[in-house]
């Protein structure tokens, strides 16, 4: 079968890996891909925010089954937007559709449908931008930390989190002020709970499920856990503290209630649930949801799938009875080399080099670019290295060797990725 995958950072190149190892993939497509799905796959230079473009891709060249990688085409409704298209008729489309998108695209949406199934998540209170003073005396009678999410998507940036008052109202007021556009325009206050987090990675189509393996990944930028809020500075799968009792308690508590919920509500959902966790003193808390797989989580959970990854989503597409999910034991560790002054403004188009001859680990493209043969960067995260090894120690030693070899002006990466753990 010929698969089309949409998008073109790291997460995408480690679900191209796993993809075309599938004895039922016969040709992948990448849109648009980047320098490391181009060894692998197809790139075909699509807008993947274009519904033309993709619904005539798709039945020239008979596509049947489309992998949504990055968010905002699912928040935006490409599933809709390529049925009214008639391009999914036998094809699968795994993502959700604009609704159950929602559930990432609005924090204020999740809240709610968390509270009306009784899903644990921390108490939170909304303000629209006509609500800035009243936002500004919720902030004076209330204790810190102060946890501030805009509502709608902003690339990873948009959760602000700090002990200081002032700053929160300052925050407050920057982000109902238009600091990212229509996505701040709603902002939702909430708790501050105190605890170690984790993601929980679910495919699903609604009603059948599949847990894949979890991970603990790092956004700030600092080591330590310092610094501003990125993208994701690295990953670490399986999560030592995730025991078999807790892992009932998240099926009990959140998994189960998420597809109940979403079938009461009449929402149809096939695609990834990932589930942003934190353990407080025993008791798992939902922090947000994701309608899509994580960057970097996905290069340390794509690495620990010991079976065939495609034949699982496309028996979740069609409703069929799911084959076995097997799981390495092996632990994953991915770090994640930044340009510098990421995540504000940095350089691009600096030369890469030390690619070659890396033995003990893997590298996932993110934001490269090539030119006249040469390897630039193009982003703020550059490149994920993923190791695998017989304990998360020996796999971070082999990541961090890795890191140490790969070579740009500028880079950077945190060398205390899931030390916390050891």
């Amino acid at each position: 079968m010929k698969v089309l995958l949409l998008g073109s950072g790291g997460r995408e190149h480690a679900l191209a890996e796993k993809l075309v190892q599938s004895s039922l993939c016969t040709q992948l497509f990448v849109a648009p891909g980047n320098p490391g799905t181009r060894s692998i796959a197809t790139n075909v230079p699509l807008d993947i925010l274009n519904a033309d473009e993709l619904a005539l891709f798709i039945r020239e060249n008979q596509i049947a089954l489309v992998l949504v990688g990055p968010e905002q085409a699912l928040v935006e409704g490409m599933y809709e937007q390529l049925q009214e298209r008639s391009a999914l008729d036998g094809c699968i489309y795994f993502g959700p559709g604009k609704v159950g998108a929602q559930l990432e695209g609005s924090k204020d949406f999740a809240k709610q449908f968390m509270q009306r199934h009784s899903i644990p998540t921390a108490k939170y209170k909304t303000f629209q931008a006509n609500q800035l003073e009243e936002a500004k005396s919720y902030l004076e009678a209330t204790a810190g930390p102060y946890v501030l999410k805009a509502d709608g998507l902003a690339a990873g940036k948009g959760v602000i989190i700090t002990e200081s008052r002032q700053e929160a109202i300052r925050e407050i007021e920057e982000l109902l002020g238009g600091k990212f556009g229509a996505a701040s325009t709603t902002v939702v206050i909430e708790e501050f709970l105190s605890g170690i987090e984790f993601s929980v990675f679910v495919a699903t189509n609604g009603k059948d499920y599949a847990i894949l393996p979890e991970a603990k990944d790092y956004k700030r930028i600092g080591e330590g856990d310092t610094g501003l809020n990125t993208g994701g500075m690295g990953s670490i799968s399986p999560v030592p503290f995730l025991n078999e009792s807790l892992r009932q308690k998240v099926l009990i508590e959140v998994v189960e209630p998420t597809l109940k919920g979403l079938q009461l509500e009449g929402i149809e959902y096939t695609g990834f649930l990932f589930l942003g966790l934190i353990l407080v003193e025993g008791e798992v808390f939902v922090i947000e949801y994701n309608v899509r797989m994580g960057d970097p989580e996905t290069q340390s959970v794509m690495s620990r799938i010991d079976s065939d990854f495609l034949e699982l989503l496309v028996a979740l597409g069609k409703g069929e009875k799911l084959p076995e999910l097997r799981i390495k034991e092996e632990s994953a560790a991915t770090v994640v080399l930044v340009s510098e002054g990421y995540p504000g403004s940095y350089p691009k188009g600096r030369a890469i080099s030390g690619l070659e001859g890396i033995e003990r680990a893997h590298i996932y493209h993110a934001g490269t670019t090539e030119e006249e043969g040469q390897l630039r960067t193009s982003g703020g995260r550059v490149i994920a290295v993923t190791a695998l090894g017989k304990s998360a120690s020996e796999a971070l030693t082999f990541a961090n060797e890795a890191a140490g070899r790969v070579q740009f002006e500028g880079k950077y990466f945190r060398k205390d990725i899931g030390k916390d753990l050891l």
